[in-house]
Protein backbone atom coordinates (compact mmCIF):
# COMPACT_ATOMS: atom_id res chain seq x y z
CA UNK A 1 0.00 0.00 0.00
CA UNK A 2 1.36 3.44 -0.94
CA UNK A 3 2.46 5.53 2.02
CA UNK A 4 0.73 8.83 2.77
CA UNK A 5 3.20 11.63 2.03
CA UNK A 6 0.85 14.61 2.42
CA UNK A 7 2.93 17.31 4.12
CA UNK A 8 5.74 14.81 4.73
CA UNK A 9 8.57 17.23 3.90
CA UNK A 10 8.85 20.68 5.51
CA UNK A 11 11.69 23.06 4.68
CA UNK A 12 12.92 26.38 6.06
CA UNK A 13 15.19 28.89 4.35
CA UNK A 14 15.32 32.45 3.07
CA UNK A 15 12.99 32.92 0.07
CA UNK A 16 14.84 35.25 -2.30
CA UNK A 17 14.26 36.53 -5.80
CA UNK A 18 17.45 35.91 -7.76
CA UNK A 19 18.78 38.66 -10.02
CA UNK A 20 21.02 36.71 -12.36
CA UNK A 21 23.45 38.04 -14.97
CA UNK A 22 26.53 36.96 -16.87
CA UNK A 23 29.29 39.36 -15.85
CA UNK A 24 33.03 39.83 -16.26
CA UNK A 25 35.79 39.41 -13.72
CA UNK A 26 36.10 43.19 -13.38
CA UNK A 27 32.71 43.40 -11.66
CA UNK A 28 33.76 40.70 -9.20
CA UNK A 29 36.95 42.59 -8.46
CA UNK A 30 35.04 45.86 -8.04
CA UNK A 31 32.99 44.35 -5.22
CA UNK A 32 35.77 42.11 -3.87
CA UNK A 33 33.88 38.90 -4.70
CA UNK A 34 35.11 35.39 -5.34
CA UNK A 35 34.05 33.62 -8.53
CA UNK A 36 32.40 30.72 -6.72
CA UNK A 37 31.08 31.75 -3.31
CA UNK A 38 28.01 32.72 -1.31
CA UNK A 39 27.98 35.71 1.06
CA UNK A 40 25.57 38.06 2.79
CA UNK A 41 25.47 41.56 1.36
CA UNK A 42 27.25 44.30 3.29
CA UNK A 43 26.43 47.99 2.75
CA UNK A 44 29.18 48.25 0.13
CA UNK A 45 27.46 45.53 -1.93
CA UNK A 46 24.05 47.23 -2.15
CA UNK A 47 24.84 49.25 -5.33
CA UNK A 48 25.53 45.93 -7.05
CA UNK A 49 21.82 45.12 -7.31
CA UNK A 50 20.72 48.15 -9.39
CA UNK A 51 23.95 47.82 -11.40
CA UNK A 52 22.95 44.32 -12.48
CA UNK A 53 19.46 45.50 -13.45
CA UNK A 54 20.56 48.67 -15.25
CA UNK A 55 23.82 47.62 -16.92
CA UNK A 56 23.52 43.88 -17.59
CA UNK A 57 20.97 41.54 -19.14
CA UNK A 58 19.62 40.54 -15.76
CA UNK A 59 17.03 37.82 -15.34
CA UNK A 60 14.64 37.60 -12.38
CA UNK A 61 14.41 34.02 -11.14
CA UNK A 62 12.71 32.46 -8.11
CA UNK A 63 15.43 31.54 -5.67
CA UNK A 64 16.49 30.83 -2.15
CA UNK A 65 18.31 27.53 -1.72
CA UNK A 66 15.66 25.90 0.45
CA UNK A 67 12.72 26.83 -1.76
CA UNK A 68 14.69 25.69 -4.83
CA UNK A 69 15.27 22.30 -3.20
CA UNK A 70 11.68 21.86 -2.11
CA UNK A 71 10.34 22.85 -5.54
CA UNK A 72 12.45 20.09 -7.05
CA UNK A 73 11.49 17.55 -4.43
CA UNK A 74 7.78 18.26 -4.92
CA UNK A 75 8.13 17.71 -8.67
CA UNK A 76 9.29 14.16 -7.91
CA UNK A 77 6.78 13.39 -5.15
CA UNK A 78 3.02 12.86 -4.95
CA UNK A 79 0.92 16.02 -4.84
CA UNK A 80 1.04 18.12 -1.66
CA UNK A 81 4.07 16.30 -0.19
CA UNK A 82 6.22 19.36 0.52
CA UNK A 83 5.74 22.67 2.36
CA UNK A 84 8.18 25.59 2.41
CA UNK A 85 8.39 28.16 5.22
CA UNK A 86 10.19 31.52 5.25
CA UNK A 87 9.61 35.29 5.35
CA UNK A 88 8.78 37.64 2.47
CA UNK A 89 7.58 41.20 1.99
CA UNK A 90 4.16 42.27 0.77
CA UNK A 91 5.18 43.00 -2.82
CA UNK A 92 5.45 41.79 -6.39
CA UNK A 93 8.67 39.88 -5.71
CA UNK A 94 6.83 37.76 -3.12
CA UNK A 95 4.11 37.01 -5.65
CA UNK A 96 6.75 35.89 -8.15
CA UNK A 97 8.20 33.50 -5.57
CA UNK A 98 4.78 32.16 -4.64
CA UNK A 99 3.90 31.71 -8.30
CA UNK A 100 7.05 29.69 -8.99
CA UNK A 101 6.28 27.49 -6.00
CA UNK A 102 2.69 26.96 -7.10
CA UNK A 103 3.85 26.03 -10.61
CA UNK A 104 5.82 23.16 -9.03
CA UNK A 105 2.91 22.22 -6.76
CA UNK A 106 4.85 23.36 -3.71
CA UNK A 107 2.79 24.69 -0.81
CA UNK A 108 4.21 27.81 0.88
CA UNK A 109 3.58 29.16 4.36
CA UNK A 110 5.20 32.59 4.31
CA UNK A 111 5.49 34.95 7.21
CA UNK A 112 4.69 38.32 5.58
CA UNK A 113 6.55 41.43 6.73
CA UNK A 114 4.69 44.52 5.53
CA UNK A 115 7.58 46.83 6.45
CA UNK A 116 10.42 45.26 4.45
CA UNK A 117 10.74 44.19 0.81
CA UNK A 118 11.21 40.58 -0.22
CA UNK A 119 14.87 39.56 -0.17
CA UNK A 120 16.98 39.36 -3.30
CA UNK A 121 20.14 37.53 -4.30
CA UNK A 122 22.60 38.77 -6.91
CA UNK A 123 23.88 35.87 -9.02
CA UNK A 124 27.05 36.77 -10.90
CA UNK A 125 27.80 34.19 -13.57
CA UNK A 126 31.36 33.92 -14.93
CA UNK A 127 31.79 30.84 -17.12
CA UNK A 128 30.86 27.78 -15.07
CA UNK A 129 31.13 29.71 -11.79
CA UNK A 130 28.52 31.62 -9.84
CA UNK A 131 29.03 34.14 -7.05
CA UNK A 132 26.00 34.79 -4.83
CA UNK A 133 25.40 37.94 -2.78
CA UNK A 134 22.22 37.80 -0.71
CA UNK A 135 20.36 40.87 0.54
CA UNK A 136 17.99 39.12 2.96
CA UNK A 137 15.74 42.06 3.85
CA UNK A 138 12.32 40.58 4.84
CA UNK A 139 13.77 37.04 4.90
CA UNK A 140 16.00 37.86 7.86
CA UNK A 141 13.00 38.89 9.97
CA UNK A 142 11.58 35.36 10.17
CA UNK A 143 10.66 34.61 13.75
CA UNK A 144 9.89 31.42 15.66
CA UNK A 145 6.60 32.95 16.74
CA UNK A 146 5.30 32.28 13.22
CA UNK A 147 5.82 28.52 13.13
CA UNK A 148 4.91 28.16 16.81
CA UNK A 149 1.35 29.33 16.11
CA UNK A 150 -0.86 26.23 16.53
CA UNK A 151 -2.18 26.39 12.96
CA UNK A 152 1.41 26.47 11.62
CA UNK A 153 2.93 24.01 14.11
CA UNK A 154 0.54 21.42 12.70
CA UNK A 155 2.83 21.40 9.64
CA UNK A 156 5.69 20.30 11.88
CA UNK A 157 3.58 17.66 13.57
CA UNK A 158 2.43 16.24 10.24
CA UNK A 159 5.87 16.10 8.61
CA UNK A 160 8.23 13.12 8.55
CA UNK A 161 11.36 14.84 7.24
CA UNK A 162 12.68 18.37 7.83
CA UNK A 163 15.18 20.23 5.68
CA UNK A 164 16.74 23.50 6.90
CA UNK A 165 19.61 25.28 5.19
CA UNK A 166 22.62 26.60 7.08
CA UNK A 167 21.64 30.08 5.93
CA UNK A 168 18.83 29.93 8.50
CA UNK A 169 21.38 30.04 11.35
CA UNK A 170 21.66 33.75 10.53
CA UNK A 171 17.90 34.24 10.82
CA UNK A 172 16.12 32.01 13.35
CA UNK A 173 18.26 29.58 15.35
CA UNK A 174 15.29 29.21 17.74
CA UNK A 175 13.27 27.68 14.90
CA UNK A 176 16.08 25.28 14.03
CA UNK A 177 16.36 24.23 17.66
CA UNK A 178 12.63 23.63 18.10
CA UNK A 179 12.24 21.63 14.89
CA UNK A 180 15.37 19.57 15.60
CA UNK A 181 14.14 18.65 19.07
CA UNK A 182 10.68 17.77 17.76
CA UNK A 183 12.28 15.46 15.19
CA UNK A 184 14.36 13.74 17.87
CA UNK A 185 11.48 13.33 20.30
CA UNK A 186 9.19 11.89 17.63
CA UNK A 187 11.61 9.64 15.75
CA UNK A 188 11.56 11.75 12.59
CA UNK A 189 14.40 12.72 10.24
CA UNK A 190 16.12 16.08 10.62
CA UNK A 191 18.34 17.19 7.74
CA UNK A 192 20.42 20.29 7.12
CA UNK A 193 22.80 21.76 4.59
CA UNK A 194 26.06 23.55 5.45
CA UNK A 195 25.05 25.92 2.62
CA UNK A 196 28.08 28.24 2.52
CA UNK A 197 31.64 28.42 3.86
CA UNK A 198 30.77 31.40 6.10
CA UNK A 199 28.24 29.33 8.07
CA UNK A 200 30.70 27.15 10.03
CA UNK A 201 33.27 29.94 9.95
CA UNK A 202 31.09 32.56 11.68
CA UNK A 203 28.32 30.46 13.26
CA UNK A 204 30.37 27.59 14.66
CA UNK A 205 28.65 27.63 18.07
CA UNK A 206 25.20 27.32 16.51
CA UNK A 207 26.37 24.58 14.14
CA UNK A 208 28.01 22.70 17.03
CA UNK A 209 24.82 22.96 19.11
CA UNK A 210 22.65 21.61 16.27
CA UNK A 211 24.90 18.84 14.89
CA UNK A 212 23.84 16.21 17.48
CA UNK A 213 20.28 16.40 16.09
CA UNK A 214 21.21 16.18 12.40
CA UNK A 215 20.44 12.83 10.78
CA UNK A 216 21.53 13.80 7.25
CA UNK A 217 23.95 16.65 6.55
CA UNK A 218 24.54 17.91 3.01
CA UNK A 219 27.34 20.14 1.75
CA UNK A 220 29.87 20.66 -1.02
CA UNK A 221 33.65 20.48 -1.00
CA UNK A 222 34.33 24.13 -0.11
CA UNK A 223 31.73 24.08 2.66
CA UNK A 224 33.19 20.83 3.99
CA UNK A 225 36.67 22.36 4.05
CA UNK A 226 35.34 25.35 5.99
CA UNK A 227 33.61 23.05 8.48
CA UNK A 228 36.81 21.03 8.92
CA UNK A 229 38.80 24.20 9.55
CA UNK A 230 36.25 25.52 12.08
CA UNK A 231 36.29 22.22 13.98
CA UNK A 232 40.09 21.92 13.66
CA UNK A 233 40.06 18.50 12.00
CA UNK A 234 43.55 19.09 10.60
CA UNK A 235 42.75 17.55 7.21
CA UNK A 236 41.45 18.58 3.81
CA UNK A 237 40.70 15.00 2.72
CA UNK A 238 36.98 15.15 1.95
CA UNK A 239 36.46 11.45 2.73
CA UNK A 240 38.04 11.86 6.16
CA UNK A 241 36.02 15.03 6.78
CA UNK A 242 32.78 13.24 5.91
CA UNK A 243 33.55 10.41 8.29
CA UNK A 244 34.71 12.73 11.09
CA UNK A 245 31.47 14.73 10.89
CA UNK A 246 29.38 11.56 10.75
CA UNK A 247 31.08 10.35 13.94
CA UNK A 248 30.50 13.53 15.97
CA UNK A 249 28.22 13.05 19.02
CA UNK A 250 24.54 12.32 18.31
CA UNK A 251 21.54 13.10 20.49
CA UNK A 252 19.59 9.97 19.56
CA UNK A 253 20.04 6.43 18.32
CA UNK A 254 19.63 7.17 14.60
CA UNK A 255 22.91 6.99 12.66
CA UNK A 256 24.09 10.18 10.97
CA UNK A 257 24.76 10.38 7.24
CA UNK A 258 27.01 13.03 5.69
CA UNK A 259 26.64 13.66 1.94
CA UNK A 260 29.28 15.86 0.29
CA UNK A 261 29.10 16.77 -3.38
CA UNK A 262 31.98 18.03 -5.50
CA UNK A 263 30.33 19.37 -8.64
CA UNK A 264 31.32 17.24 -11.61
CA UNK A 265 33.64 15.24 -9.38
CA UNK A 266 32.53 12.43 -7.09
CA UNK A 267 29.99 12.54 -4.27
CA UNK A 268 31.16 11.23 -0.89
CA UNK A 269 28.84 9.58 1.66
CA UNK A 270 29.81 8.55 5.19
CA UNK A 271 27.67 7.23 8.03
CA UNK A 272 28.21 6.89 11.76
CA UNK A 273 27.31 3.20 11.75
CA UNK A 274 29.96 2.06 9.25
CA UNK A 275 33.70 2.52 8.82
CA UNK A 276 33.19 2.50 5.05
CA UNK A 277 33.02 5.71 3.04
CA UNK A 278 31.20 5.46 -0.28
CA UNK A 279 32.42 7.44 -3.29
CA UNK A 280 29.98 7.86 -6.19
CA UNK A 281 31.27 8.86 -9.63
CA UNK A 282 29.48 11.65 -11.50
CA UNK A 283 28.71 11.51 -15.21
CA UNK A 284 29.78 15.04 -16.17
CA UNK A 285 27.57 17.22 -18.35
CA UNK A 286 29.37 18.23 -21.59
CA UNK A 287 30.66 21.79 -21.29
CA UNK A 288 28.73 22.97 -24.34
CA UNK A 289 25.46 21.86 -22.71
CA UNK A 290 25.97 23.76 -19.45
CA UNK A 291 23.78 26.83 -18.93
CA UNK A 292 25.13 27.65 -15.48
CA UNK A 293 25.77 25.73 -12.28
CA UNK A 294 23.47 27.77 -10.04
CA UNK A 295 20.96 25.51 -8.34
CA UNK A 296 22.74 22.22 -9.05
CA UNK A 297 23.40 21.54 -5.37
CA UNK A 298 19.79 22.36 -4.48
CA UNK A 299 18.61 19.99 -7.21
CA UNK A 300 20.82 17.22 -5.82
CA UNK A 301 19.24 17.66 -2.39
CA UNK A 302 15.77 17.80 -3.95
CA UNK A 303 16.07 14.45 -5.69
CA UNK A 304 17.96 12.82 -2.81
CA UNK A 305 15.26 13.76 -0.28
CA UNK A 306 12.44 12.78 -2.64
CA UNK A 307 13.88 9.30 -3.09
CA UNK A 308 14.61 9.06 0.64
CA UNK A 309 10.96 9.85 1.40
CA UNK A 310 9.93 7.20 -1.11
CA UNK A 311 11.93 4.66 0.88
CA UNK A 312 14.77 4.18 -1.62
CA UNK A 313 18.31 3.15 -0.57
CA UNK A 314 21.21 5.60 -0.51
CA UNK A 315 22.61 4.45 -3.87
CA UNK A 316 19.33 5.39 -5.56
CA UNK A 317 19.09 8.69 -3.64
CA UNK A 318 22.57 9.72 -4.83
CA UNK A 319 21.94 8.59 -8.41
CA UNK A 320 18.75 10.66 -8.46
CA UNK A 321 20.64 13.66 -7.10
CA UNK A 322 23.27 13.39 -9.83
CA UNK A 323 20.56 13.07 -12.48
CA UNK A 324 18.55 16.12 -11.39
CA UNK A 325 21.68 18.19 -10.79
CA UNK A 326 22.71 17.38 -14.36
CA UNK A 327 19.34 18.49 -15.67
CA UNK A 328 19.46 21.80 -13.82
CA UNK A 329 22.97 22.80 -14.96
CA UNK A 330 21.64 22.64 -18.51
CA UNK A 331 19.23 25.45 -17.58
CA UNK A 332 19.86 29.13 -16.90
CA UNK A 333 19.41 29.79 -13.20
CA UNK A 334 17.87 27.49 -10.60
CA UNK A 335 15.14 26.25 -12.93
CA UNK A 336 13.78 22.77 -13.52
CA UNK A 337 12.93 21.41 -16.97
CA UNK A 338 9.36 21.94 -18.13
CA UNK A 339 7.05 18.97 -18.27
CA UNK A 340 6.84 15.96 -16.01
CA UNK A 341 10.01 15.09 -14.13
CA UNK A 342 10.46 11.36 -13.69
CA UNK A 343 13.52 9.59 -12.32
CA UNK A 344 14.18 5.97 -13.20
CA UNK A 345 16.98 4.25 -11.30
CA UNK A 346 19.46 2.34 -13.44
CA UNK A 347 19.71 -0.56 -11.03
CA UNK A 348 23.47 -0.66 -11.57
CA UNK A 349 24.65 2.57 -9.91
CA UNK A 350 27.13 1.70 -7.19
CA UNK A 351 29.99 3.42 -5.35
CA UNK A 352 33.58 2.55 -4.76
CA UNK A 353 34.13 1.85 -1.07
CA UNK A 354 37.00 2.90 1.18
CA UNK A 355 37.56 2.23 4.86
CA UNK A 356 38.45 5.26 6.97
Amino acid sequence: MAQDLAGALVGFCNPLLDISAVVDDALLEQYNLKANDAILASPEHLPLFPTLIDSYEAKFLPGGAGQNALRGAQLLLPADSAVFVGAVGEDDYAQRLKGAAEKAGLRTNYMVNKDKPTGTCALLITGPNRSMVANLSAAETYNFSHISEPSNWKLIEQAKVYYITGFFFTVSPDTIDAVAKHALENGKTFTMNISAPFVPQFYKAAVEKTLPYINILFGNETEAASLAAAFEFGTDDIKVIAKRVADLPRAGDKPRMVVLTQGAQSTVVATSDSDEVRVYAVSPVPTEEIGDTNGAGDAFVAAFLAQHLLGQPTDVCVEAGHWLGGEVVRMIGPNYPDGELKFVASGSFAPSVEKI
